[in-house]
């Protein structure tokens, strides 16, 4: 493999919308048959925000913190696996939300990586100098296809939105990506999936059913998977960037569950250095 080639940006500015409606483990418990104590035991979350919004309010609310009082951007890229609909693009409906015209914009779906693998490509985009200041947003509305009937995964999900600023770093500043590593595995495509929406399972398909536009998931299996495939992207990871897991002073991971996060102490991720807030917020993709 060729080593990587160090991408030199910066995050200049971040924003953050939880919408007010808070649903907690004891409001869900009754739905899908279990105890609040069991939700939390089992998942880790307490509470979590419900969206009665449009994704595009959503997402504009915390690109709007995050751009201040700064020009508009020159790029939007809506990070997110919740699409308003399939056309046009959730993006253009961000842009109108946020008052722009004109703006170059598209979306990128990675299920629960969409906002770093739009990261990585803003971050591309700035080093070839296509783009100097790009909007990165990610709106989750995950809370409408619960199945209640799998109290594993529906106890899960919650609904927020977050977005970042990404421009070029400054001559003399040290603010770069030091390393990059991704792997798709398609084994285990069905442990975790919304069969709906597409043309495999059209909404009036003749095999379509109602459960298709709800999410599944084998969280046991999920979780075993990652395990496995975990360790050797670490490993890579780590020789790309000449780092040690004790140079790290930060992890800031997806929020999947209690026990997702707690597994990363298995490679020497000590608690104190990594963002836990699946207790408040639950796993907002």
């Amino acid at each position: 493999m060729e080593p990587f080639s160090p991408l030199h940006f910066q995050i200049t500015a971040t924003g953050l919308y939880a919408p007010p409606c808070v649903e907690t483990a004891e409001d869900l418990a009754k739905r899908v048959g279990k105890t609040a104590d069991w939700i939390v035991a089992s998942t880790g979350v307490s509470r979590r925000h419900i969206s009665d919004e449009p994704v595009e309010h959503m997402a504009a609310e915390a690109a709007r913190q995050a751009l201040g009082t700064g020009p508009p951007p020159d790029l939007i890229i809506n990070a997110s696996t919740t699409p308003r609909q399939i056309i046009p693009d959730t993006s253009v409906f961000i842009e109108s939300e946020l008052g722009y015209s004109g703006i170059a914009s598209h979306s990128i779906h990675g299920t629960c990586l969409s906002f770093l693998v739009a990261l990585h490509t803003a971050g591309a985009f700035i080093a070839a100098r296509a783009y100097r200041r790009v909007l990165v947003v990610s709106a989750e509305i995950g809370s409408v296809a619960r199945d209640y009937t799998e109290a594993e995964s529906s106890v899960l999900l919650g609904d927020g939105a977050a977005a970042a600023i990404v421009e070029p770093t400054p001559a003399g500043a040290g603010s770069k990506l030091l390393g990059y590593v991704a792997g798709t595995f398609p084994r285990f495509s069905g442990l975790a999936e919304l069969r709906g929406g597409g043309v495999h399972r059209l909404p009036n398909g003749p095999d379509s059913l109602p459960t298709d536009t709800l999410f599944h998931m084998n969280g046991t299996r999920l979780f075993r998977a990652a395990m496995i495939n975990i360790p050797p992207m670490l490993d890579l990871l780590f020789q790309q960037t000449g780092l040690t897991v004790n140079d790290i002073d930060l992890v800031v991971p997806h929020q999947p569950s209690k026990p997702g996060l707690e597994s990363l102490q298995r490679w020497g991720f000590v608690p104190d250095k990594v963002v836990d807030i699946i207790a408040e917020y639950g796993n907002c993709i």
